[in-house]
C-alpha cells in the first residue's frame, strides 16, 4: 500500500508541477495555449488506455488490487464527498473574503464549461471501454468519473489561487490524490481508470479556461451579472455538480 500511494503522489505531484513551469493562463480576455501544459495530463489519459490491452499494465492493476484486498471497506465512502472538495473550496474562499483570479460569473462559466467537457468524455469513454470494475458492480470502470471529478477541481482552484498563494494548488492536488487513492481502496476502480480519470480531469479545466473568452463572447456577451448555485448532487445512484445559473 505505500508503494501505491508513492506512485499516486508521485503522478498528482508531477502534474502540479508542469502545471506551475508550463502553465501560460494569465488572463480570461485571450486564449493563450501552450501546448507543453498538456503533455502530463495527455501522458496520463494515454496510460489509462494503453492500460486497457496492455497486459503488464493489466497484471500491474490486479496486484495493486491484491494489495488492497484486505483493507477495502465498503462503508468508507469518503471519496463521495472529496471528489467535489477542490470546486467548492474556490467558492467558500471567495465567500470569506480570499479572492481569487475571476469573478463568480466568469469561475463559474470556467468551470461549467469544465464539466461539461469531462463529464460528456467520462461518459463517451465508459460507454465505448465496457470495462469491468473490481468489483464486478458494473462495466463502467475506465475511466474513474469521481477521480475525474476531483483532479478537475484540483486545477480549477490551481488556476484561481496560484496567484495567490500556492499553496492552495498543493492542497487541492492532494485532496485528488486522497480521492483517487479510496476509489482503488472502496475497490471501485483499478489504477489504470483512476490516472485515466486524472488526466481528463485537468485536461478538462484547461481546455475551459482556453476556450473561456470564445464561450463568454458567444454565449454570455450580453450577460453583465449572473448569480447562481454550485452544489454536489446524489440521486440515489450517482454522484455529481450541480451548477445553477440565473441571468
Amino acid at each position: 500500500m505505500k508503494k501505491l500511494l508513492i506512485i499516486l503522489l508521485f503522478v498528482s505531484l508531477i502534474s502540479f508541477g508542469q502545471n506551475e513551469k508550463n502553465d501560460t493562463i494569465h488572463n480570461t480576455q485571450n486564449i493563450n495555449l501552450n501546448f507543453k501544459s498538456v503533455i502530463i495530463p495527455s501522458v496520463l489519459i494515454g496510460y489509462g488506455i494503453i492500460g486497457i490491452h496492455n497486459d503488464a499494465l493489466k497484471r500491474f492493476n490486479y496486484d495493486i488490487q491484491e494489495e488492497l484486498k484486505g483493507h477495502i471497506d465498503n462503508n468508507f465512502k469518503i471519496d463521495n464527498v472529496s471528489q467535489f472538495v477542490p470546486s467548492l473550496s474556490v467558492y467558500g474562499l471567495n465567500a470569506i473574503g480570499i479572492k481569487g483570479k475571476n469573478n463568480f460569473k466568469d469561475r463559474t462559466i470556467i468551470l461549467g464549461t469544465a464539466s461539461l467537457i469531462m463529464g460528456s468524455t467520462v461518459t463517451a469513454m465508459k460507454k465505448l471501454t465496457t470495462i469491468e470494475r473490481p468489483d464486478g458492480s458494473n462495466k463502467l470502470s475506465f475511466p474513474s468519473g469521481s477521480t475525474a471529478i476531483a483532479f478537475m477541481g484540483a486545477e480549477f482552484l490551481y488556476q484561481e489561487y496560484k496567484e495567490v498563494s500556492i499553496w492552495y494548488g498543493i492542497s487541492g492536488y492532494l485532496v485528488a490524490t486522497g480521492t483517487g487513492f479510496l476509489r482503488l481502496h472502496n475497490n471501485k476502480h483499478w489504477f489504470t481508470d483512476v490516472v485515466g480519470g486524472a488526466g481528463i480531469g485537468i485536461l478538462s479545466t484547461k481546455i475551459a479556461y482556453w476556450i473561456h473568452p470564445l464561450v463568454k463572447k458567444t454565449l454570455f456577451k450580453d450577460k453583465k451579472e449572473i448569480s447562481g448555485l454550485v452544489m454536489p448532487f446524489h440521486n440515489g445512484k450517482e454522484y455529481g455538480l450541480a451548477l445553477s445559473m440565473s441571468f
